[in-house]
């Protein structure tokens, strides 16, 4: 396994890590998930991640139940978890600083823990005044509840406002953005934070390196019958990327399986090493519901010496219809 530090922080996360969204509780009980974690963390995955909206907190009791029958060194591990979506009251949700401090109480309460490493706002809250959100991860973090605090799916301006609250209030900034990133959603990371990680040292934590399982082959001939997008829970995802054209996509990843047995590789793991490439990406976070999935996926850090400057052209040339900014890849 390969570690690398969060942002600007001394804080090393594998390159690989584990997330639990949409897989606990809802394609896996406990015991598949203690094997997944195990699997993971036998690999070298110290990173796991999470977040109170996941199965309704459920995935949070499920990982709480597997770091305990593991019995693993906490200090040995990294742990998040995401506050925004608590439950269906009036204040169950967003960022204000009642939530923010209720939600985590309630989240570590779940997760069997006294603290989590990272603690992310899962989404911005347009409602409530920032210095009211920054002001709440630092008490928590003051509390020794969370260790780094972070962002998901926020705009650089809203991250840039973050960071100008904190030096006016003398507060703590957020360490970490956590964008989805893969082939087909590169904006983000590639354009948008680019002055982020040299003027504040922004670490990323990826996720959805798989575009959804577009990025797996397994839709070439439509939704598979128990496949993620098949799930009665997420069809807002189905309808999501369906409107964002799924067939062209699914097309674009017959070319990128091409490429990817060339090389003889499995195109996840082409498209989870071409994430490792981007020096700017801290961690991708992977998921699985099944061992042998996670096991073939984990294979994909070993992958990333094989994507040389020849095939990272013919990947561009596969997904890429317009000109790209200069990305700084890592070396293969």
């Amino acid at each position: 396994m390969e570690y690398r530090f969060l942002g600007k922080s001394g804080l090393q996360v594998s390159s690989l890590s584990f997330g639990s969204w949409v897989t606990f509780h809802t394609q896996a009980d406990e015991n598949l998930a203690y094997e997944l974690m195990k699997t993971a963390y036998d690999s070298g995955v110290n990173f796991f991640d999470n977040a109170e909206a996941y199965a309704a907190g459920n995935s949070e009791i499920i990982m709480g139940k597997v770091l305990k029958r593991a019995a693993w060194k906490r200090s040995d591990l990294v742990i998040s978890t995401k506050i925004f979506w608590g439950g269906p009251g009036v204040n169950d949700r967003g960022l204000s600083h009642k939530h923010i401090l209720e939600g985590t109480n309630a989240a570590l309460k779940r997760l069997q823990l006294e603290y989590v490493d990272l603690l992310f706002c899962h989404r911005p809250d347009v409602y409530t005044p920032m210095e009211e959100v920054v002001r709440a991860m630092n008490i928590l973090i003051n509390q020794g509840k969370a260790f780094y605090w972070g962002t998901s799916e926020w705009s650089a301006s809203q991250i840039i406002e973050a960071h100008a609250v904190a030096r006016r209030e003398h507060l703590i900034p957020p360490l970490m953005e956590q964008p989805e990133y893969n082939l087909f959603k590169r904006d983000k990371i590639e354009s948008e934070y680019t002055h982020l990680y040299k003027e504040f040292g922004l670490g990323t934590t990826i996720w959805s390196p798989l575009a959804s399982g577009l990025l797996t082959g397994k839709y070439t001939d439509g939704i598979p019958k128990g496949s993620r997008l098949d799930l009665p829970d997420l069809a807002w995802l189905k309808k999501r990327i369906e409107s964002q054209g799924m067939q062209i996509k699914v097309e674009k990843a017959l070319k990128l399986r091409d490429i990817a047995e060339s090389i003889d590789i499995t195109l996840p793991q082409l498209a989870i090493a071409w994430c490792l490439k981007n020096e700017n990406v801290s961690t991708v976070i992977m998921g699985a519901s099944k061992v042998n999935q996670l096991t073939e996926n984990l294979k994909a850090l070993d992958a990333v010496s094989k994507l040389d400057n020849e095939i990272m052209q013919k990947i561009e040339n596969a997904v890429e219809n317009k000109p790209r900014p200069e990305i700084n890849w890592r070396e293969s």
